[in-house]
This record gives C-alpha cells, structure tokens and sequence, in this order.
C-alpha cells in the first residue's frame, strides 16, 4: 500500500486537521496507518510514551485519537524557539541544542538520513504513513531543503492530497500555482486537491469545481464546510482562531499571551467548557476583568519575564491577591530568583522572579522530558513535563495561587473542578475525556461527509 502527503498551498491551509482526520478514517476502515511529519516547527511538543521524547502535538494527537503509543519517529525533527536566530533541535526526541537557523539549513543533507530511518522505521509496522507538510511546497528557493514536503514526497514516492484554504483568497491561483510548480513525478502522484473551510452556501462553488477540474485538470476530492475543531493545536495563529460559546460562562480566565508561549494545548479544557469565558491577554489592564490568570509555559523564560515586566505586569502578577495558576515557565517565574549558571537561557546569570513562591530555580543543560501519573494539590493527575529549571518541588499550592511544572493539570476534571469551585462555587465542570473522544468523532464525520475517501484509498491501493 502506498503512504500519503498532505500538502498544503500555504500555512496554516488545515494540514494538521486533514491529516488527522483522514488517519482516522484509515483506521476507521481496518487499515494500519501512523501519522508522520519529517520537520515541525512549533513550541508546542508532548511527550512520547515509548521513549520519553518529544514531538510536534498534531502527530501525538492524531496517534493518540487511534490508540497508537506516541514515539519520536512520528516526528524526527522538531524544532523550537531559539535565542538571537537560533533554534532549539530535537532529534529523535531528544535535545541536540541550538542551532543557528542558517547552519542548519546548509546541513541539511545530514537529518534526510535521519528522516529515511525515522520514516522507514514505520514502514515495517504500518502499511501505510499519513505525512504531514509544512507550508508551501513550492518555494522555489527552499525546495531543495524542504524536508517534509519535496523530500518525504520524492524519496518514498508518496500519493499527494494538496488542501487549500479558500477563506484566503485566491484559491485558483494558488492550486494551480502550487500544481504546476510542482516536480513531474509528484505532479502525477497527486490524487487530488481539497477546498477547506469553505463558508456559505456550498453551491457558489459548483462552478469553482468545474474550473479545477476541466480547466487546471486536477480532480477535487471535496469542498469541506468550515467546522471549528479546538482540539490538537499546532501553533500559536491555530490557537488564536479557537471558537467559545459564552454564553453560560460565569468565570473568565485570562491566559497571558507570552512571545514565546508554548504547550498551550493545555487550554483546550478551557475553550471547551461552557463555564469558562476563555481570554488570550496582552496587557496589563486586561487583568482586571479576570477572575483567574494563568502564567503558562514558555520556551524562554526570562525573555518572557522581562517582556512581562515591560509591560507593567509585574505589580499585579507579584500581589497575594491576583489569583494565578502558573504552569511550567510560569511556575518558574513566580519564584524570588532564576539561576542560569551554565547560560541555558540567556546570558543572565541572576534574574529576579516575582517572588509569589519562596527560593529559586536553577537552569540545567540537561532537559527533565516525562510523562505520567502526578499528585498535583492532592488529585492524581496524568500529565507531562519538559523543562530545563529545576526546583525542590513538582507544584506549590498557596491562598491564590497554584503553580506546577506539569502540562495537561487542566484535562484532569478533579483539577478544574477544585480550583473553579473556589472561585465561583456554582462551577459544575464537565467529562473531558468524554468530549475529547466525541469530538473527534463529529470531526471526523465532517471531513469523510465532504471529502471522497474511496478516491484517497484507491489511490493508496494502485
């Protein structure tokens, strides 16, 4: 069986989204399928259950909405915010350090091997691999550097599904520009393309089908209705354009916008539940209309105090009676220093914090990556950790603030209900995991109503 490309006209088309979905309904129809990206670039990473790695979140979601154990082979490469044009490496799972953007794209003939293993290494599990793009595939100036896209296409001569975003604008020329500027042997090895997000009524692009497919000569496999799925987000611009119904919401809660926040699918939760009227907060003065505020995770925590400082957050965040939960590099924060002796950071050996906890935090080269079973305020709570500071303790409770180094605390129903009781005891909570599941489900209904699977898996079977 042949493996699958999900190439995208630009950033940010619905790659991740479609991938997903269209492992799912692999799976669905008995197939043994694993989601793949060669190269993510995203702050935002799980920890793999079978080597305690770590990995871009849309390919742990789509292995974890089919029950498969997370590895790094998923995604071989990742990369994460760097200092001065750099950018933090993941290999395999594991931190290489950092490496100037430019140094890395003239090496990189030396991660395809890496890519080939990772990728072949799947092969011999799974009878077919759901590859996952990155931006466009046709920057001319980049093709030959272009791992996820040209290289995974070309090197195991993988079917191609291109998805457009057509509430971009311009979605004829950039299909038929993305088609044609394709290399010929991943032009013939295109299935078709997907119009995404459409809004309105479907039949205005009854003739847009027609143009495509006689005119361009490139079959469209569906017109996919916008459906908002706020599960599995990528990046920061897939986060921003959540939906929440507030309807019924009865505490707002603030999650303060860092530069370079990271982990943020913790607040999934949030966007989900009907009680919560969920903020992304840039300014201080935001802050009064929160009842709770969370200092999340960060991929560079001082620069992210300071630029908290700069803002003039720092009178409201260090007051015993601004309520927070501080996850991570926001539990780091709120400690009365950070030490970076061996410069992990920056080149700060001393920064002060905000001084809500008592002591200090010491950055350490080596990265604590886990996963499992944590006791967090008393509830046993399955999350995750990645970090490079370190403290005598996992999470600190005191009256108004609740702070821990562990991703995930908000999907723990436990959790929630027990802070947002104390804020407003008229919080009920919800079945996450519950929601999660179904979810999932009417998501991938949606996509297998409006695209042609029977095409895709043809295609895959020829």
């Amino acid at each position: 069986m042949n493996s699958l490309s999900i190439f995208g006209t630009s950033s940010d088309a619905g790659k991740s989204t479609l991938a997903f979905a269209i492992t799912y309904l692999l799976h669905k129809r008995g197939i043994k399928v694993a989601p793949f990206k060669a190269q993510n670039v995203s702050n935002n990473s799980q920890v793999t259950d079978v080597d305690s790695g770590e990995i871009a979140i849309p390919q742990a979601f789509a292995a974890e909405a089919i029950g498969l154990q997370t590895r790094a082979s998923f995604n071989p490469v990742l990369l994460k915010s760097g200092g001065k044009s750099k950018a933090h490496m993941i290999i395999n799972g594991k931190s290489a350090g950092e490496s100037d953007v430019w140094e890395y794209y003239r090496n990189i003939k030396k991660l395809q091997p890496i890519v080939k293993s990772a990728f072949m290494s799947l092969t011999e599990e799974f009878e077919c691999i759901v590859a996952e793009g990155a931006g466009s595939p046709v920057e001319l100036n980049l093709m030959d550097k272009d791992l996820s896209n040209i290289y995974v296409a070309d090197e195991f001569n993988t079917k191609i599904v291109i998805v457009a975003d057509i509430q971009r604008g311009g979605v004829f020329a950039s299909l038929y520009g993305v088609y044609n500027l394709l290399p010929n042997k991943l032009r013939k090895n295109v299935i078709g393309v997907v119009i995404n997000k459409f809004q309105g009524d479907m039949s205005l692009f009854d003739e847009g089908v027609k143009i495509i497919e006689e005119r361009f000569k490139i079959p469209v496999l569906g017109v996919v209705p916008f459906r908002p799925f706020n599960l599995g987000f990528e990046d920061s611009e897939s986060l921003m354009n959540y939906s929440q119904d507030t309807q019924k919401s009865i505490i707002t809660v603030g999650v303060i916008k860092l530069p370079h926040i990271s982990n943020f699918t913790d607040f999934e939760p949030l966007v989900a539940d009907r009680e919560i009227d969920l903020r992304f907060i840039s300014s201080r003065s935001e802050m009064s209309a929160c009842d709770l505020v969370v200092l999340p995770g960060s991929k560079r925590v001082i620069d992210d105090l300071a630029w908290l400082r700069e803002r003039g957050f720092e009178k409201k965040l260090s007051s015993k009676k601004t309520k927070i939960v501080a996850i991570c590099g926001g539990y780091e924060m709120m400690f009365e220093k950070l030490l970076d002796e061996e410069r992990v950071e920056s080149d700060s050996l001393e920064v002060f914090g905000f001084g809500r906890f008592k002591g200090e935090v010491r950055f350490h080269k080596k990265k604590i990556v886990k996963k499992g079973s944590y006791n967090l305020f008393g509830f046993m709570v399955d999350g995750y950790e990645i970090h490079n500071g370190v403290t005598k303790k996992r999470c600190k409770e005191k009256k108004n603030i609740y702070g821990t180094f562990i991703h995930g605390l908000f999907d723990s129903d436990a959790i929630r209900e027990y802070i947002f009781r104390d804020i407003n005891p008229h919080y009920r909570g919800y079945d996450f995991k519950k929601y999660k599941k179904e979810a999932i489900a009417t998501f991938a209904q949606h996509i297998d109503k409006h695209i042609d699977m029977n095409a895709i898996t043809d295609a895959l079977n020829d």
